[in-house]
């Protein structure tokens, strides 16, 4: 007989009524409130890839109804200068949200960079106080990824209390961050890494596992426990994932497809943050 096969969670369609229900919200403030939701994206150099997803979110921000804003550097700008410009796009009241586009370059200091960005505009949930919050559980932005698989994780019913997470990875905008979030929902989270001695033994006691290292297929479906939810967040080239599909989804429960189910949450979730942050900003100011 056929193995069982994990049902997708489809985050394409799911990223799809959060853009339209960030545009339903845009429209009603810019309407009663004449304000025009910005997010500005900085770019440093010209990375294909980075240009390309710059684009890509200037594209989503317009089909939400939220104004773009692209600042360009070239690639010789230093952190003196990154952090001036920061500091001048969040001094201006006309943005809500700002991205820094990353990486930046080797000789940048990336966190200096990210910390000159005013929380309140702190959209992507790059900041250090961002991330404080989201392991305080106060209020702030979360990253935009892990903000992504928290709701898609609720979309389809999966409460991660009582479980035992692992995320795989330990970057400061996913693994480190996912796993703060998920701790906050009363998981228990373990963190594995490069360093760590028996991954299979770890993973294949995950009811939760989140995949976000890096590297193709670098999990095996024969070491996810029957019946886990899978959250691959990796994205390879050739559009392959950190978890070798098609050997996983005969063991999960549910489990992500790469491309269609990480990725466009997380540009759907920075533009609903970049929406909370004009409001929240509009609010204040009355």
């Amino acid at each position: 007989m056929p193995s069982a096969q994990a049902q997708l969670m489809n985050g394409t369609d799911l990223a799809r009524a959060l853009i339209d229900d960030t545009a339903r919200r845009a429209a009603a403030l810019t309407r009663d409130r004449h304000v025009v939701p910005a997010l500005a994206t900085v770019l440093v150099g010209d990375d294909p890839a980075s240009v390309t997803y710059v684009r890509m979110k200037q594209k989503r921000c317009e089909r939400a109804g939220l104004r773009s804003e692209h600042v360009a550097l070239p690639a010789s700008t230093s952190t003196a200068q990154l952090v001036d410009a920061l500091g001048v796009l969040s001094a201006d009241p006309r943005i809500h949200g700002i991205l820094l586009q990353h990486p930046v370059g080797e000789h940048i200091d990336e966190r200096a960079a990210f910390d000159a960005i005013a929380p309140e505009k702190d959209v992507d949930g790059v900041t250090s106080q961002s991330f404080a919050a989201m392991a305080l559980a106060s209020k702030g932005f979360a990253s935009c990824t892990p903000g992504g698989i928290i709701r898609l994780l609720d979309h389809y019913a999966v409460d991660p209390a009582g479980m035992h997470a692992v995320v795989v990875g330990r970057s400061p905008i996913l693994g480190r961050p996912v796993g703060m979030l998920l701790l906050g929902r009363n998981a228990t989270v373990t963190y594995c890494h490069s360093h760590t001695r028996n991954l299979g033994s770890i993973v294949s006691a995950a009811d939760l596992l989140v995949a976000a290292v890096g590297k193709p297929n670098f999990i095996v479906g024969e070491d996810i426990k029957p019946g886990a939810v899978v959250i691959d967040a990796g994205y390879n080239a050739g559009n392959i994932g950190d978890v070798e599909f098609s050997s996983a989804r005969t063991r999960a429960s549910l489990i992500t497809p790469v491309p269609g189910g990480v990725g466009p949450m997380t540009i759907a979730t920075l533009l609903a943050q970049t929406l909370d942050a004009a409001e929240r900003q509009t609010t204040a100011e009355e």
